[in-house]
């Protein structure tokens, strides 16, 4: 027993003193690594300067270009929309977060001009059309186009202003909500049936389409044209009272 006891004793120190021998090889190694890694960053970085220069034009033109360099740079864990305090040196190089911020200016007038008609939510592809509108009447050309993720991107900046900005998704299409409240359940179920019929619903279409009861129906309307102001109503109709809605109503280009 003592024999076993010592040999054990022995072996635990052996395998104590290799480990500490290994000590300074593995902190040579790990400094070693992170020298190299640092190295690669700066080269990285060094690369993706010259590409934000030499593509800068590109980037501000080209929708598409646009896109594809916002995808890099997800991929890649960089934000071209920080400020310099958070490394955002490709806005730096190329403007591109001033142009962003300039775009959401944009949207939240829109917004805010529409607000009393639609209660607060608008088509994201109504937005595009009126952004276009107005830096064409203001002078801007095709050279600094703007797409549908270019907005959806700005609507993101503005989280911060805490009013309810966010793109939703009702049925088959995205809308921009410009209000604190939520969408429940109820209110985009009416949303996603009067988008099918152009813009128009009424009782019997949600007790059709969504099996609701009529009372159920009926709150829903209620709540979406009092409360929300979401919806027009036309009591005049000859199917009887029917309720529009502004946000997914087809609109003729004027």
């Amino acid at each position: 027993m003592h024999r076993l006891g010592g040999a054990g004793i022995g072996g635990l120190q052996r395998q104590t003193q290799a480990s500490q021998a290994y000590k300074p090889l593995s902190s040579a190694i790990s400094r070693s690594q992170v020298d190299g890694l640092q190295q690669q960053l700066s080269t990285f970085r060094e690369a993706l300067t010259r590409f934000a220069k030499e593509h800068r034009n590109d980037i501000r033109r080209d929708p598409e270009f646009r896109q594809q360099f916002q995808r890099m740079c997800a991929a890649i864990g960089v934000d071209p929309l920080a400020g310099p305090r958070k490394g955002g040196w490709w806005a730096e190089l190329i403007g591109y977060g001033d142009w962003t911020y300039e775009l959401a200016i944009q949207i939240v007038e829109i917004c805010v001009n529409t607000r009393d008609m639609n209660g607060g939510l608008i088509e994201l592809g109504e937005v595009l059309r009126v952004v276009r509108r107005l830096r064409a009447l203001g002078g801007e050309n095709e050279s600094e186009a703007v797409s549908e993720e270019d907005i959806v991107r700005s609507v993101h900046t503005l989280s911060v202003l805490g009013a309810g900005y966010q793109v939703v998704t009702v049925g088959s299409r995205k809308m921009l909500r410009s209000v604190p409240q939520e969408l429940d359940t109820d209110q985009a179920a009416v949303l996603e049936v009067a988008q099918e019929a152009g813009g128009q619903v009424n009782e019997g279409a949600l007790v059709l389409r969504k099996k609701w009861t009529p009372e159920r129906a009926r709150t829903a309307l209620d709540n979406m044209l009092m409360r929300d102001g979401l919806c027009w109503i036309d009591d005049q109709a000859e199917e009887g009272i029917v309720y529009w809605v502004p946000s997914v109503m087809l609109w003729a280009d004027e």
